[in-house]
């Protein structure tokens, strides 16, 4: 008996040391897992993170919307139209090859917040995490650090290891390190020690600033929107005969626009609305605050919060801009040429425009007001967010082009005769004194990339530019291509009116003109949204070719 009650407790000792052993071997490995997830994060470059998170949130998003139920039963979109939606909400293009109508209430849903996670705003967001993360650490030990330690080997020990993780540098240091420290040397390292840790409080700042702009705006404009359907029954009756869920249609609207997505759960977008330009005023800031003008009026809300709250963090973000390692933070020169320039844009694409289709049928029906706010709203809409009171198929090729242009260039192009901070300056400096390499020598520019896909679609729709060369037109391709390079969602459609064979079978429809293309063309088109959505990494391509 004593033996058999001896053996017991051996067993449950060793069943217990066995169990601790292996719970401490599972949080290790756990944590070790946990880790290399984080380091390979960390060390990944951008491109590669970004690329990763919109392909896997454009295939979560394909998932979801299949098995979403639709409006109708009678009719189930396509998958590679489904996955085409998909991709278009999470890169903010809007271009589709669906009627909005099919979409039920659930996925309307389900898209808004496809559209919100693809925002370059909530996007940003998450990169400033990732640069707050390097600074975690060090914020830590800021507080522990005495006279005693500055002098102490284990205090040069640190200064090494900041200088390894790029937290400080040699240069900013500015001494040369002798085998005891001095009073002078203390002082030095305190305040270098002191600037990074209000660094890592004004990026920690800043995020909050970005998540309460993205905040404000959505709940801002919603509530706006949702006011102003309410007293307004010509607005309102529209959503009620297409049977769309009024507070749906506001947090979906406002969503698309302000993350420069455009679009609108009814199947016209927003010619159903030409007649309200109260609404079309409503939106119009979301367009432009968004995306154009995000970087003057983030620099407006930091100056407005310094001033009131008197905070050094805001103080260092609106003088050191680069270090802040926030993309949308531009220096005050560069904010105010980027007013400028978005204001001229908007300005001769308003004139010309007004110029070409005043009488036109596109804004028949319109009165003066109507025609200037509609006007307006379209060619603002015309650099990255692609909503329409017009259908872009009468449109006079003149202004078709010159949208062509501004769906072509990028966001924060501005026009800087003078240059810019001289910090600014430095740096490409010295970016262009280091090795370029091989890879990025064999780069092409952005525009010779748009050259390739357009042929690859010519030659995938050969057949149909053959047999309906009215629709199939070079100019509606690459109209088509480009808008999907630019996230915007510009289309001109497709017309059954214009088949040189008629088709009795033909109907016309309210999605896009890739909705009429081959699958081949839709898989092209899709490689086009993401190369588009992540343009801003191959700004240097090209640079190798010399035109002589």
């Amino acid at each position: 008996m004593k033996k058999f009650v001896s053996f017991g407790k051996k067993l449950h000792q060793f069943c217990s040391s066995s169990c601790t052993k292996i719970a401490c071997l599972g949080k290790s490995s756990g944590n070790s897992i946990s880790c290399f997830c984080w380091f390979t994060v960390i060390k990944s470059k951008p491109f590669w993170i970004q690329l990763c998170y919109f392909v896997s949130v454009s295939l979560v998003g394909w998932l979801v919307l299949e098995e979403l139920k639709t409006r109708t039963s009678s009719f189930k979109p396509r998958g590679i139209d489904m996955f085409f939606m998909s991709v278009s909400a999470v890169t903010v293009s809007s271009m589709s090859t669906v009627e909005m109508e099919v979409f039920s209430n659930t996925q309307l849903i389900f898209m808004t917040v496809l559209m919100l996670v693809g925002g370059e705003v909530f996007i940003s967001m998450v990169g400033l995490q990732f640069v707050k993360s390097k600074f975690k650490k060090f914020d830590n030990k800021v507080d522990v650090i005495t006279d005693n330690d500055l002098r102490s080997s284990a205090a040069t020990n640190m200064v090494d290891d900041q200088i390894e993780l790029g937290l400080a540098t040699v240069a900013n240091l500015e001494y040369e390190r002798p085998r005891s420290f001095g009073r002078t040397d203390d002082m030095i390292i305190k305040s270098n020690v002191s600037e990074n840790h209000l660094k890592y409080k004004s990026l920690r700042f800043l995020n909050y600033v970005v998540l309460g702009y993205l905040i404000v705006f959505l709940v801002g404009g919603s509530t706006l929107v949702i006011v102003y359907l309410t007293f307004v029954p010509s607005a309102s009756d529209v959503l009620k005969n297409k049977g769309i869920q009024l507070h749906t249609f506001s947090v979906f609207t406002v969503v698309s626009t302000f993350t420069n997505c455009g679009f609108v759960p009814t199947n016209e977008n927003m010619v159903v609305f030409k007649n309200n330009p109260g609404l079309l005023l409503i939106l119009i800031p979301q367009v432009l605050f968004g995306n154009t003008l995000y970087p003057p009026c983030l620099r407006f809300v930091i100056w407005s919060l310094g001033k009131l709250t008197r905070r050094d963090e805001f103080q260092y973000m609106l003088k050191n801009t680069r270090e802040m390692e926030y993309h949308h933070l531009l220096p005050s020169l560069q904010s105010l040429l980027l007013v400028c320039t978005v204001v001229l844009f908007i300005l001769v694409q308003f004139i010309l425009f007004c110029c070409m289709e005043w009488n036109s049928d596109a804004l028949d029906g319109m009165s003066a007001y109507q025609k200037v706010v509609g006007t307006l709203f379209v060619t603002i809409n015309s650099r990255h967010t692609g909503e329409s009171i017009v259908d872009l198929s009468i449109i006079s090729p003149a202004v078709l082009v010159l949208f062509v242009l501004m769906m072509y260039l990028p966001p924060y192009t501005s026009f800087m005769p003078m240059g810019d901070d001289e910090q600014y300056n430095r740096s490409c400096e010295k970016r262009k004194k280091q090795k370029q390499h091989v890879v990025e020598n064999l780069l092409f520019s952005q525009l010779t990339y748009l050259v390739i896909f357009i042929i690859l679609i010519c030659i995938t729709e050969r057949k149909k530019m053959k047999d309906d060369p009215l629709n199939f037109t070079l100019l509606n391709i690459v109209i088509e291509v480009v808008s999907a390079y630019g996230n915007v969602g510009f289309s001109t459609g497709y017309s059954c009116k214009r088949q040189i064979n008629p088709n009795g079978h033909c109907k016309d429809t309210w999605y896009g003109f890739s909705g009429r293309w081959s699958d081949e063309g839709k898989l092209i088109l899709i490689l086009v949204m993401f190369f588009g959505r992540l343009k801003k990494f191959y700004t240097g391509g090209g640079k190798a070719w010399k035109l002589l």
